[in-house]
């Protein structure tokens, strides 16, 4: 009975650890629906919805005859067990706001690969990265931070408005490094 009970918390806390991991790819063919919005709000914060979102990057480096290789991988992920919504009124504008956060994180996400290209490996070759890969995800956390900031959390729409233009744009100089 004992080892019944135990196997059964087990695999209880398999899944669950699981759920905690689902993510999303950023695809350019696959927008935000409120189902991938599965964490329960947080009643206490004043805004109506949260998109958490954040990139992933993977290394690492051979000896070949050209020297020193790198390979590396960077994703840009939606996390919907941490992703929440709140009862809504403006359902398309506010979801097109959550997708927005998403755009940055894939935006940011570019930018690593694109920096990532042109990096050339040294001796300090997991300083650098990691400094390159920090540099980039503070960049990331203001432009996130600033967007909430000047759409006052979505509630100015002309501002709402020029930032899906600005991060459009944006996106399309980087395709080349698109996920």
């Amino acid at each position: 009975m004992k080892i019944s009970f135990f196997l059964l918390i087990f695999v209880f806390s398999v899944q669950g650890l699981a759920q905690e991991d689902e993510k999303l790819s950023w695809a350019e063919d696959r927008i935000l629906s409120w189902e991938d919005f599965k964490a329960s709000p947080k009643k206490h914060l004043p805004y109506k919805a949260n998109t958490n979102s954040g990139i992933s990057f993977s290394w690492n480096s051979r000896e070949s005859s050209n020297g020193l290789e790198l390979n590396y991988e960077v994703g840009s992920n939606f996390y919907p067990n941490r992703s929440w919504v709140k009862e809504i009124q403006e359902v398309d504008y506010l979801l097109a706001h959550e997708q927005l956060h998403f755009d940055i994180t894939e935006l940011h996400a570019r930018k690593l690969r694109k920096a990532l290209e042109n990096f050339e490996p040294g001796t300090k070759m997991k300083k650098e990265l990691d400094a390159i890969y920090s540099e980039i995800e503070k960049q990331r956390r203001q432009m996130q931070a600033q967007f909430d900031k000047e759409t006052s959390h979505s509630m100015d729409k002309e501002a709402e408005f020029k930032w899906r233009f600005l991060v459009k744009e944006e996106l399309d100089k980087l395709s080349e490094y698109s996920s």
